[in-house]
């Protein structure tokens, strides 16, 4: 009920950030009240479902450590589920996946017994889960993964409480998190990568599907992606894109500043939006485009040449090299600029914030 209750109010307060027709400063307000309550409310939910399972009483550490090897295959599929603790995957070489944990607890040192590493082994598969037996799973353990597995292994890695970082891997990777960071370098085939609670991080993709990357409260941060669709939200957060290089984007925040550094391509679409931040455009390489930018209370400006239109009662354009449009702050401000020769289509929105776009 809380995500979806959040899921509505990203979607009320996206509107509102193109609906420059809207009732001011108070509609903006509660739709903002809204979004950081049911913020919240998902947070506090989550520490009291999940981290009372590892968040014991203080006291010495105790731990018990589990190392096994199976063959798996170099294209096989690996996947692990975790409830408490953090996740390494890393690709290597050979056949075989190397599986390496630490069972850790401040509680009694019995507690360890009550939670089980369990490896499901098939062919060209391995599938672990960390079960914990105790009653509710409220045995305040954690367990730290570091798996080793063929570099063109598939995997998939999913965690309740704590960081995942998958690199390396060149077979297909899907990883999520509800607390914590999600992590992947060097991982061409990437699919998706999300985080509740915890900023989100990717470099080196170069796949030819669609990759798709979240996170609730968390920066968002992607460099040297390629990839035919990319669709990136976060709710409360800033997302940084660098080096980027895709046939369609959708990027939304909340709140949070958005940057976009890439090329584009012919017949491509792009769409940037944030309700409470700016957002800054750096496009490179030949491709021309058709602009569309629209900010209820801030400024619009195109470092570039363009054939420029604005719309009525528009206080200063100038237009050869640099357009800056301001008007009335109940009116808002809209660009639409043509640059090159238009073949690709570039719309950027926000509710509060400028919007800088630059063309190198």
């Amino acid at each position: 009920m809380g995500l979806r209750l959040l899921l509505l109010a990203g979607t009320l307060a996206a509107g509102a950030a193109t609906a420059q027709a809207q009732p001011a400063q108070q509609t903006v307000d509660r739709i903002q009240q809204t979004v950081e309550r049911a913020m919240q409310r998902a947070a506090e939910r989550a520490d009291r479902a999940w981290s009372r399972a590892y968040q014991g009483r203080r006291g010495p550490e105790q731990t018990e450590r589990f190392s096994r090897r199976i063959r798996i295959g170099r294209d096989g599929r690996f996947s692990i589920i975790n409830l408490a603790g953090n996740i390494v995957v890393s690709g290597g070489s050979g056949d075989e996946v190397t599986i390496d944990a630490v069972k850790r607890t401040r509680g009694g040192s019995g507690e360890l017994a009550g939670v089980r590493i369990d490896v499901d082994e098939r062919p060209g598969r391995v599938d672990v889960r960390t079960t914990h037996t105790g009653r509710n799973g409220n045995d305040r353990v954690s367990v730290d993964y570091t798996i080793v597995v063929p570099a063109g292994v598939a995997v998939e890695s999913r965690s309740v409480s704590g960081d995942i970082t998958v690199r390396s891997v060149q077979g297909s990777v899907r990883a999520e998190t509800i607390s914590g960071n999600a992590t992947t370098a060097a991982t061409p085939k990437l699919e998706l990568l999300k985080s509740v609670s915890g900023s989100v991080d990717l470099s080196d993709v170069a796949g030819d599907g669609d990759l798709s990357v979240s996170s609730i409260s968390g920066d968002v941060r992607a460099r040297a992606v390629k990839a035919k669709g990319v669709d990136l939200k976060t709710v409360s957060g800033n997302v940084r894109l660098t080096d980027v290089a895709c046939d369609r984007l959708s990027a939304q925040s909340i709140s949070g500043d958005l940057e976009y550094s890439g090329t584009l391509a012919k017949g491509g679409r792009y769409s940037i939006n944030s309700h409470s931040g700016g957002i800054r455009l750096a496009i490179s390489g030949p491709t021309g485009f058709e602009f569309s930018g629209a900010s209820f209370s801030g400024l619009i400006r195109a470092d570039a040449d363009g054939r420029v239109t604005t719309g009525q009662n528009s206080n200063s354009v100038t237009a050869n090299g640099r357009t800056s449009v301001r008007r009335g702050p109940m009116n808002g401000e809209a660009l639409q600029a043509t640059f090159g020769d238009g073949s690709a289509v570039v719309t950027a929105r926000t509710f509060s914030g400028n919007i800088i776009l630059t063309k190198r």
